[in-house]
């Protein structure tokens, strides 16, 4: 069966919204939000980021069968500048959904990240692009088999989370949250208002006063 294209352009988030996301860490997220956002933890990126710089970007979705990376390739195709890749392959680790070439298109259109919840190839390669962050959850040298098989832009759950085309993609060294794009805005407010609030707590502890000062801890017995 060919592979099902759902549609072939995401919800919109609004522009200043999306950029707003940049300023925010995935832990600070998880805590405005009990961790329920967070997608696998043993999907990780090939590359570190640098200090203070993460990925976000507006989900591109494509499922695919066992072994088959058909939808990796149209959702690459339809994926624009600034788009997230985020490829389900149910986990699976026994072939790569995308390597060299793939990842080497997408990253000439700009778009600003791909994850996968299966296994990449060609490491050495993509590991050494500062400019294009790919998370996976395992590597294989072993390629997929077919391409005809799956869907791009449907509703799919990747790590655990449910993701939508168009829901706000974010992810830096502590690991992935997918924001449903509904909630985009009023959750970047309650972030940012978690940002502020601990840089608040870092200069007071840098002005000397205690741990349990700061954080209100009842006393000891």
């Amino acid at each position: 069966m060919p592979t099902k294209i759902h549609s072939t352009r995401p919800n919109s988030v609004a522009h200043d919204v999306l950029q707003g996301w940049a300023a925010v860490p995935v832990t600070i997220l998880s805590d405005v939000t009990s961790g329920r956002l967070l997608t696998d933890s043993r999907i990780r990126p090939l590359r570190p980021f640098e200090l203070g710089t993460r990925m976000f970007g507006q989900a591109v979705t494509a499922w695919c069968e066992r072994a088959d990376f058909g939808p990796s390739l149209h959702a690459i195709d339809i994926a624009g500048e600034g788009d997230i890749v985020v490829i389900d392959a149910g986990g699976s680790i026994d072939t790569a959904y995308v390597g060299e070439l793939l990842c080497g298109a997408a990253r000439r259109k700009k778009i600003a990240g791909l994850i996968v919840n299966g296994a990449v190839r060609d490491i050495d390669t993509i590991a050494n692009w500062p400019d294009f962050p790919v998370y996976c959850l395992g590597t294989t040298a072993r390629g997929p088999l077919s391409k005809e098989r799956g869907f791009v832009n449907g509703p799919i759950v990747f790590g655990g989370v449910p993701v939508r085309p168009g829901d706000v993609v974010l992810g830096d060294n502590d690991g992935l949250a997918i924001v449903p794009a509904e909630e985009a805005e009023a959750l970047l407010a309650l972030a940012l208002e978690r940002v502020r609030l601990e840089e608040q707590w870092a200069a007071e502890l840098a002005e000397g006063r205690t741990l349990l000062d700061v954080f209100s801890v009842p006393d000891a017995i």
